[in-house]
């Protein structure tokens, strides 16, 4: 019975100060979104302020060492496709907060929205009493969240296997890590299944995918490059350029590229461009993909392998039109 009652008030003074550092950690981030007065009457009060915050945490670091158990932690998102990855490990119930750009599952539409990478509003943020941020480690908030007590966990997702070590490190945060290897492997036998359905005429073929208009392209490195050469496609872009680079417009026309990759509404305006009328695969849309088959194939997470599946679709499509890989003369 006693012993009980030990665990008992051991939790209740765990709950207690974790209340009052968030209080606390939002009161300095107000502080940190306001513009600073400095005034040598009050910094005595500030002194002795700081001392007695200080004092207060020190008492209360015992309380706080236990961090809490993993199906409790509170996750904040701020990408898209870590987003995904903890609902497909099944977890979507510990999100407080997402990105603006996270859509899918339809759940996660409810959630506050925290803006875009570099408009997340932090007092918004705080106010949602994270203890754990999933961000990208580009992110700027990174030293703010630190500076505020806020775990951030920053992951890059540009291969295959930042993919792979991006679903390990939030599976083994949230007590899923073998559900977290079974998603990798179920992606990986996907895109094996993907590639077998590949047409002959198909394989071999050069392909430009366009992520964004400067035009930036997704070269052999990135996790859509690595797809694709797994399906047995060649990649245009260089790959010592990195995994997105930007390339010349130029450079693409003089490619001549046997297949293009992008979301239809760019693909519908890619004639309009100096010199792209001459780019023969233009003729052939079957890869010009509406926006939530373009949202699989762009995000990096465990939706691989239905990734590998669109592009198996749009790739069959283009060899039934032109079966020995032609396109008509500009």
């Amino acid at each position: 019975m006693r012993r009980l009652v030990r665990q008992l008030a051991r939790q209740l003074a765990r709950q207690l100060a974790r209340r009052l550092v968030r209080r606390l950690v939002r009161r300095r981030a107000h502080q940190l979104l306001q513009p600073q007065v400095h005034s040598t009457r009050s910094a005595p009060c500030a002194g002795w302020a700081a001392a007695l915050i200080g004092l207060g945490l020190g008492l209360l670091a015992p309380a706080l060492a236990a961090p809490p158990p993993p199906q409790s932690l509170r996750l904040i998102s701020l990408v898209p496709s870590l987003t995904e990855t903890v609902c497909l490990l099944q977890a979507c119930e510990q999100l407080v907060g997402v990105d603006r750009h996270s859509n899918w599952p339809a759940s996660v539409r409810q959630l506050p929205q925290l803006g875009g990478l570099d408009d997340t509003p932090l007092e918004m943020l705080v106010g949602l009493r994270p203890d754990l941020v999933l961000l990208p480690p580009s992110s700027r908030l990174i030293p703010r969240l630190k500076e505020l007590g806020i775990e951030a966990l920053p992951l890059p997702t540009q291969s295959h296997a930042d993919v792979k070590a991006a679903l390990q490190a939030i599976g083994a945060r949230l007590g899923r890590s073998a559900q977290a290897a079974r998603l990798w492997d179920d992606a990986q036998q996907q895109i094996q299944q993907a590639a077998q359905r590949i047409p002959v005429a198909v394989r071999g073929r050069r392909v430009y995918v366009e992520v964004s208009t400067e035009p930036h392209a997704a070269g052999p490195a990135s996790f859509i490059g690595q797809t694709l050469q797994q399906l047995g496609l060649r990649n245009i872009a260089p790959e010592e350029l990195g995994a997105f680079p930007r390339l010349n417009p130029e450079f693409i026309v003089r490619a001549q590229p046997d297949i293009v990759i992008a979301q239809r509404t760019s693909f519908e305006r890619m004639r309009s461009r100096p010199g792209w009328p001459g780019l023969r695969a233009l003729d052939d849309a079957a890869c010009s993909l509406p926006a939530p088959r373009w949202e699989v194939l762009v995000r990096p997470g465990p939706r691989l392998g239905e990734a590998a599946d669109v592009l198996a679709q749009c790739l069959s499509q283009s060899a039934s039109r032109h079966p020995d890989g032609t396109r008509s003369a500009p």
